[in-house]
């Protein structure tokens, strides 16, 4: 027995060795090599030393006011998250219903104790499940669509508000397609089968408002007895949503992508999509970037829309051949059912468009149906078609690694797609360019020199000699034009 408890001892100072020589001057002066009691205690309340001074704060602001010894859900609110008031009943109740408290308000022990387990969470999936769980009937265990609505208007304000972006008219249309893919017209739905529909098609939906719920509870403090009530600033966090790279966003809503969808978006697109894969300098900026995300999102330009650059095949070849990014490819078309309405399709493409006979395609590849309902169709390799001149092959846009029945497929025109085997007449194609400025500079580039390379194939320099056999002196001197021997003489 004493051998034993002697390696995990030695084991655990090998553990402690390590955390010391990466660099982490934080955890080298709190966390002892000793294993005794007494230092662990110290590293617990050197950890959390944030949620300390808050709890002593809150608890003092609490009895102040109020005259209770404790922490009240109205100080909750007030000091720590006065614009977001239903947001910050429902995190309390949470802290309260999981400390299985007996009275109305939290005692500091207790709200320190589930406030470092709240923040110890590190799982992305596990996180997602805890905010699914904030959402919901806790006495009941199941959530209904009104509180996932309620969860995810939360976290794109958050997203509107830190980004500096206006509201969008079609926000509500685009979080009730999320609701109603998720439940199917059922009432209810337990926690779990919540949380793992959301980690399928929308992983990323809480990763901002976690982001921000952290700052708050471990910076709060900084601002004395104030907090963070609305006399003070409020924390700002760059959550990275993606920019629209246009100045007439609000001019023709209807034919170029909505902000809401943009949001929606880049909680389900893997990151190729959403930052620069700039290489981080050290170690230290390799931690950063991996746990903050990228802090300055790449731009989404318009390559191509059919409506402003016209439709068909060569178009659409025209203006996204050579735009060497990842590109979303959005098809709307009209659907016969209901007079008025759209359906929405979303076929994003890691790789560089390229003609060919074969399927292409990367793991970063999918499909995306946004509305009526949002959902990711399929993703994975060898998904994408695209041929209009090879012989023998069919001709077309194609989505699906299914070669004999895609699940989206465009006709050589451009003008009609077929989604899961019915048809639809198209009303619009865009195509968003998900790379940076210096990718559309380059295709810019390709295309002004393409350009000049044709004209000057255009003009042909002919001797004397040719010019006498070639038909086209033939043709001037048929139209009436006096032959060149005819002029000199």
């Amino acid at each position: 027995m004493g051998n034993h408890v002697g390696r995990n001892v030695s084991h655990s100072n090998k553990k402690t060795d390590a955390i010391t020589n990466s660099g982490n001057a934080q955890l080298t002066n709190t966390v002892s090599r000793s294993s005794s009691s007494n230092d662990i205690e110290h590293h617990s309340q050197t950890q959390f030393f944030p949620i300390d001074n808050l709890a002593k704060t809150l608890s003092h602001l609490t009895y102040q006011e109020e005259r209770v010894n404790g922490i009240t859900k109205a100080i909750f609110e007030k000091y720590l998250f006065p614009n977001h008031p239903i947001f910050a009943e429902r995190l309390f109740t949470y802290l309260h219903h999981s400390a299985k408290a007996t009275t109305p308000h939290l005692t500091v022990s207790a709200f320190k104790q589930q406030s470092e387990k709240f923040l110890s969470v590190m799982s992305d999936q596990t996180i997602l499940e805890n905010y699914i769980r904030i959402y919901s009937n806790m006495e009941v265990g199941d959530v209904c669509p009104d509180l996932l609505r309620s969860l995810l208007m939360t976290c794109y304000q958050l997203a509107m508000d830190s980004s500096g972006n206006m509201t969008c008219i079609y926000v509500h249309r685009v979080i009730n397609a999320v609701v109603i893919s998720c439940f199917h017209g059922k009432d209810s739905l337990s926690i779990s089968y919540v949380s793992n529909w959301l980690w399928q098609h929308c992983p990323r939906a809480v990763h901002g408002l976690h982001r921000y719920v952290v700052h708050v509870l471990t910076t709060a403090y900084r601002n004395g007895q104030a907090l963070l009530s609305k006399e003070q600033p409020q924390p700002h966090l760059e959550i990275p949503t993606p920019v629209l790279e246009r100045t007439d966003c609000f001019d023709q809503p209807q034919s170029l992508l909505p902000v809401s969808y943009v949001w929606l978006l880049s909680t389900t697109l893997p990151q190729c999509y959403l930052q620069v894969n700039d290489t981080p300098k050290d170690i230290t900026h390799a931690i950063i970037a991996r746990t903050t995300g990228n802090m300055c999102p790449r731009h989404w330009t318009l390559l191509y829309n059919s409506s402003e650059h016209g439709s068909g095949a060569n178009r659409f070849l025209h203006h996204v051949l050579g735009y060497r990014g990842p590109t979303l490819l959005f098809v709307k078309a009209a659907d016969p059912k209901k007079e008025g309405e759209y359906i929405m399709y979303c076929i994003c493409s890691a790789n560089e468009w390229r003609e060919s006979h074969l399927y292409w395609g990367d793991e970063d590849s999918l499909g995306i149906e946004l509305s009526p309902s949002y959902r990711v169709i399929e993703k994975g390799p060898k998904v994408l078609y695209l041929n209009t001149g090879i012989r023998g092959y069919p001709h077309g846009l194609r989505f699906g690694s299914n070669t004999r029945t895609p699940y989206i497929s465009i006709d050589e025109s451009f003008h009609s797609v077929s989604i899961a085997g019915a048809p639809y007449p198209i009303a619009t194609i865009e195509v968003w360019g998900c790379g940076d400025v210096k990718l559309r500079e380059r295709q810019l580039d390709i295309k002004k020199w393409q350009v000049k390379e044709a004209e000057r194939q255009r003009i042909v320099k002919l001797s004397a000699s040719d010019w006498l056999d070639h038909p086209d002196r033939y043709l001037l001197e048929l139209a009436g034009r006096a032959s060149y021997n005819e002029s000199n003489k």
